[in-house]
């Protein structure tokens, strides 16, 4: 049976822990077995390609490294959680 995730592909997430904590993006790709998703523009990565027709000298190409599914939280529920600390309660006197 396939697991289901609290985020899925196109959503709009923030990471609230570990290297990354703070950073938001797009849900790009969701790496089930492992448990992990890519999120756009987080936790890039380096990665060395051989020369080819289209980079005659190789290159080195940046892409989304992965962050498990954990450390993530919808933006929607962030914000809202947010808001609700943020709220100062008036005293009474």
């Amino acid at each position: 049976m396939a697991q289901k995730f609290h985020v899925k592909r196109g959503d709009q997430v923030v990471v609230i822990s570990g290297s990354h904590k703070g950073k938001s993006g797009k849900v790009l790709e969701i790496l089930a077995k492992k448990e992990r998703v890519r999120v756009e523009g987080v936790a890039m990565i380096k990665r060395h390609l051989k020369k080819s027709q289209e980079h005659p000298q190789g290159t080195i190409a940046e892409r989304e490294g992965s962050v498990h599914v954990s450390n993530l939280m919808l933006q929607a529920a962030y914000d809202a959680s947010k808001r609700k600390k943020a709220a100062p309660v008036p005293a009474t006197t």
